[in-house]
């Protein structure tokens, strides 16, 4: 294959961040040493940029939500992340926050990335997770729920605009009999 139909297939997708299993699905490379060769040679060539290990952009102008999730897997964007794009909290942070399979934080092109680990029951559990075009994000009942199961005491600025109802819907998943306690008596703070 001509390597200019290589690079035409990549830009041709949607997705801003490949990981490298993207860019052998694209390519439909099976040969791991071949797939490696390629990505090093476009990575050198300036056509794809390396972030961290397995894992580029096609260019600069990348989004951030979805490099936060493509990091591992699964994950979806969270926590404070989630209630300061919905008035929730007002703290400015300048790291994203992720749930993950494990904690950890990384730094990636400038950029301050922090995942939080829940158990996979609730990883795996897609209620209340929206999926965008190329990353997931948690609704803010389910960022305030991921909130409150790992942080008990966290503050709050705003929950006027939580929907009471359907974070009682989905605090099941937690099978977590303490976070339906701390739920009933932050909405009785609220009101």
């Amino acid at each position: 294959m001509a390597t200019d139909n290589l690079i035409a297939k990549l830009y041709a997708s949607k997705k801003t961040i490949l990981t490298t299993k993207d860019i052998a699905l694209i390519w439909e490379e099976t040969n791991t040493a071949n797939l490696l060769a390629k990505i090093k040679y476009y990575a050198k060539q300036g056509s794809l940029t390396r972030l961290s290990r397995g894992i580029f952009a096609k260019d600069k102008e990348y989004d951030l939500k979805e490099l936060s999730t493509s990091i591992y897997t699964p994950s979806y964007i969270s926590f404070e992340s989630v209630l300061r794009e919905s008035g929730i909290i007002f703290q400015h942070h300048d790291a994203t926050f992720v749930a993950g399979p494990y904690p950890m934080t990384k730094k990636i092109d400038g950029h301050m990335i922090i995942f939080r680990k829940l158990k996979d029951s609730i990883l795996y559990n897609g209620l209340g997770i929206k999926k965008e075009d190329c990353y997931s994000m948690s609704t803010p009942e389910r960022a305030f729920l991921d909130t409150i199961y790992l942080s008990p005491n966290f503050y709050f600025d705003n929950l006027r605009s939580i929907n009471w109802e359907r974070c009682f819907e989905l605090v099941g998943i937690y099978e977590n009999k303490q976070l339906v306690k701390r739920l009933k008596e932050y909405q009785n703070h609220a009101q």
